[in-house]
């Protein structure tokens, strides 16, 4: 993609959701971060259904420590790797209470220190709790960026560095959930619907499909 396509690309996707949102459910910076670990191999609808209660009861890393392992594990054992994921939670609960006075810290390197936090948990968080301008490449960012062209990459992180190059300073704020909600629901990835695409004369997919008769 040229970068006046890639401005118009934005500009289209800006103008269809001027203010995108996280499709997880959270409360505070806190519950966001929870979501996100949680999310890991899981789909964000999945995650809402087994935190709906939960974060009704535990809003603050202290409050996860007073209901404990066993008890998050009966909240979100429908998720895959519960086990592992509760462990998580609830170690990373515990250095944020230790190590931060309960409150998350606004800051990468803090936040991938914490049990079960990398990069792109971290980049969530930074974009969703504290505006940062930050991409996080899950499946669907890394096959809408290869597919149309816009940051081709064989990893997540070349993926990831190539859009935070080429993303216009307008749009970086945004850019992460307007990527992944085309890539959800537009740009999906066995059948994409090319023929209501908004930038599918920008992209450079080969194969584009047609319209269902």
């Amino acid at each position: 993609m040229t970068p006046q396509q890639i401005e118009t690309m934005f500009a289209r996707l800006a103008a269809a959701n001027p203010a995108p949102e996280t499709e997880l459910a959270f409360v505070n910076a806190y519950t966001l971060l929870v979501a996100v670990v949680l999310s890991a191999q899981a789909t964000d609808v999945g995650v809402n259904k087994a935190t709906a209660r939960l974060f009704e009861a535990v809003q603050t890393p202290q409050a996860m420590l007073d209901l404990g392992e066993e008890g998050l594990r009966r909240h979100i054992r429908t998720i895959g790797l519960f086990n592992t994921k509760a462990k998580n939670v609830i170690a990373l609960s515990a250095a944020l209470v230790a190590n931060y006075g309960g409150e998350v810290p606004n800051d990468r390197d803090a936040l991938e220190a914490l049990p079960g936090v990398g990069r792109k948990t971290a980049n969530v968080v930074l974009n969703v709790a504290f505006g940062a301008e930050t991409c996080a490449v899950d499946t669907h960012i890394f096959r809408v960026a290869n597919r149309t062209g816009l940051a081709p990459g064989k990893n997540v992180r070349s993926v990831e560095d190539g859009l935070m190059a080429v993303i216009p300073p307008a749009y970086r704020r945004h850019a992460h959930h307007w990527l992944i909600l085309h890539g959800r629901y537009v740009c999906k990835a066995r059948k994409p619907e090319c023929w209501r695409c908004p930038i599918a004369d920008l992209c450079d997919f080969a194969g584009k499909s047609a319209a269902p008769v």
